[in-house]
C-alpha cells in the first residue's frame, strides 16, 4: 500500500511568468523553464518514454507505449519479496541462533523452523501484492489506450492540443508554451516523501482558458531531461526518437520501434562486448544477470510486447483528423524561424552555463532576464 500523496498546486498562467521564475508553496516550489524555452543544459532524455511518434515534422508528447520496466516492477516486487521472506529471513534467524547457542545444529534447525513458519504467509502476502500490482497495471494499460498526444510541430513552431469532449484542437505558438517542474515533499506514516512532476500548459487564445499536461517524474534531473528532449527537438538539436529514448543504442536496424525482447538481447550483447573490451568488470556483469534473474528474465519483455500488440489492435487515441493537413511537413522555405529574443537569450544562457556548469540553470535564466530588463529600461 502506498501513502496518499497530496496534489501539487497548478500555477496560474494568467499571471506573467518566464524561465527562471520560482514560486514557493507550502512543502515545495514550482520552477519555470518556459516561456521562453531556453536551453537547460540537461541531457535530453525521455526515461519513462512519454514521447510517442517522432519524425522530421512533429513529435507526439503522450500516447506512448508501455515498457518492460513496468512489468519488471509489477512482477519483480512480489517475487523478490517472496524470496526475502522464505530465504533471507530464515537464513538470518538461523545465523542468529547459531551465534547465540554456539551450535551449528541450531543454525539448520532455525532455518527449517522459520521456513516452515513463514512460507504460507509469504505466499499469501506476495499473492496479494501481485494482485494489487496487476490492478494498478491494468489501470495504466487503459490510460495508455485512452491517452491523446499533444503534437509539437517544429517546422511550424506550433503546438496542437486536443481538449477532448468533441472540442476542436487548440493550436498555440511554441514559444508561448509554459513549462515548469514541481518539487514537493510531505510527511506521511512512511516518512518524508518527495514528489516531482513536469508540467506543460498554455492559454487558449479565443477563450483565455488554461490547459495543462502534467506527468510525475522520479526526480528533478529526469524531469529536466524530458523537457529538454522536447525543447531540443523543436530547435533541431535532436532529430530521432532513438536519441531521446535509446542513449545506449539498444535498438538495431530492423528492430521494432518499442522496447521488447529484442532490446533485452541487445543489452546482453552490449554487456558482453563492454566486458571483453574492459569497460566493465565481472562484478557489473554479475549484478546485471542477478537483477534480470530476480525480475524473471525475459518474461516482462514478452509481456510488454503482448500488451503493445493488444493496444495496437484496439487502436490508440490519436489527434483529430482535422489536424492531418496541419501535421504535414513543409518545404524548408516555409519553416518558421525562432524569434530574435529567443535566439539571443539562448546563446547567452549557453555561454554562461559553459562558464559556470555547476550553477543552477534557473539562476542563469533569472540573471539573463534581469540584465535584459536593465538594458531595455
Amino acid at each position: 500500500m502506498s501513502a496518499k500523496q497530496n496534489p501539487t498546486p497548478r500555477p496560474d498562467m494568467l499571471q506573467p511568468h518566464r524561465a527562471g521564475d520560482i514560486e514557493p508553496f507550502p512543502g515545495g516550489k514550482v520552477v519555470y523553464l518556459s516561456p521562453a524555452p531556453l536551453p537547460t543544459g540537461a541531457p535530453p532524455l525521455d526515461f519513462n518514454q512519454a514521447i510517442g511518434e517522432v519524425n522530421d515534422a512533429y513529435l507526439d508528447f503522450g500516447g506512448s507505449l508501455p515498457t518492460p520496466f513496468t512489468w519488471q516492477f509489477t512482477l519483480g516486487i512480489p517475487f523478490i519479496g517472496f524470496l526475502m521472506l522464505v530465504f533471507v529471513i530464515p537464513m538470518l534467524g538461523g545465523g542468529l541462533m547459531w551465534i547465540i547457542g554456539k551450535d551449528i545444529a541450531l543454525f539448520y534447525a532455525g532455518i527449517a523452523g522459520l521456513f516452515n513458519e513463514v512460507f504460507a504467509q509469504a505466499v499469501v502476502f506476495s499473492t496479494l501484492v501481485l494482485l494489487l500490482a496487476l490492478v494498478i497495471k491494468t489501470h495504466y494499460h487503459f490510460r495508455f489506450r485512452e491517452a491523446v498526444p499533444t503534437r509539437f510541430h517544429r517546422q511550424r513552431r506550433e503546438v496542437a492540443f486536443a481538449p477532448g469532449d468533441g472540442n476542436p484542437p487548440i493550436i498555440v505558438p511554441w514559444e508561448s508554451v509554459a513549462a515548469w517542474v514541481t518539487q514537493a515533499q510531505g510527511v506521511t506514516q512512511y516518512g518524508v516523501q518527495r514528489q516531482y512532476g513536469l508540467g506543460i500548459g498554455f492559454i487558449e487564445p479565443e477563450t483565455g482558458q488554461q490547459h495543462f499536461i502534467e506527468l510525475s517524474q522520479p526526480g528533478m534531473p529526469l524531469a529536466l531531461g524530458l523537457w529538454e528532449a522536447v525543447r531540443a527537438y523543436m530547435e533541431y538539436e535532436v532529430n530521432t526518437r532513438e536519441e531521446l529514448q535509446d542513449p545506449h543504442g539498444l535498438h538495431r536496424p530492423g528492430d521494432p520501434p518499442y522496447e521488447g525482447v529484442h532490446t533485452f538481447h541487445n543489452a546482453r550483447r552490449r554487456l558482453h562486448r563492454r566486458y571483453r573490451e574492459g569497460d566493465i568488470g565481472l562484478f557489473a556483469v554479475t549484478m546485471w544477470y542477478l537483477w534480470h534473474i530476480l525480475d524473471l528474465w525475459t518474461i516482462p519483455f514478452h509481456l510488454a510486447e503482448w500488451e503493445i500488440s493488444v493496444i495496437q489492435k484496439a487502436g490508440q487515441k490519436t489527434l483529430p483528423a482535422s489536424l492531418d493537413q496541419w501535421s504535414q511537413p513543409l518545404s524548408e522555405e516555409q519553416w518558421a524561424k525562432p524569434s530574435a529574443e529567443l535566439t539571443r537569450l539562448s546563446a547567452e544562457v549557453r555561454q554562461r552555463h559553459a562558464q559556470q556548469p555547476n550553477r543552477p540553470i534557473t539562476a542563469i535564466f533569472a540573471e539573463v532576464y534581469a540584465e535584459e530588463t536593465t538594458l531595455s529600461a
